[in-house]
């Protein structure tokens, strides 16, 4: 499981002009089956993204793609978890 925290370095002007085909990005991350949660920060500073996989590489791979990261208006941190305790509500999280 990655954690995946973006934040913006370009004002949110900027941002907005790749904000669309970012969208596009993380739409096509839920299709693919990587992306289970996505969304923005409060304030708006950046987003974050949950994604299953086993992969780091192709995690970072595919961060890499994100428009906002690829023109420089944010910059991504994979964070890698191993769930040592899960909550009934999600438990779903750490099967594999």
């Amino acid at each position: 499981m990655f954690i995946i925290l973006l934040t913006y370095t370009r004002p949110l002007d900027e941002v907005d002009c790749w904000l669309e085909p970012h969208k596009a990005w993380v739409a096509k991350g839920f299709e693919d089956g990587v992306f289970v949660l996505s969304g923005g920060q409060k304030p708006r500073t950046g987003g974050c993204l949950l994604a299953i996989g086993d992969n780091r590489d192709n995690v970072e791979q595919r961060v890499s793609q994100d428009p906002f990261v690829l023109h420089g208006v944010a910059t991504a941190q994979v964070i890698e978890v191993k769930p040592g305790r899960l909550d009934e509500r999600i438990v779903f999280f750490g099967e594999s």
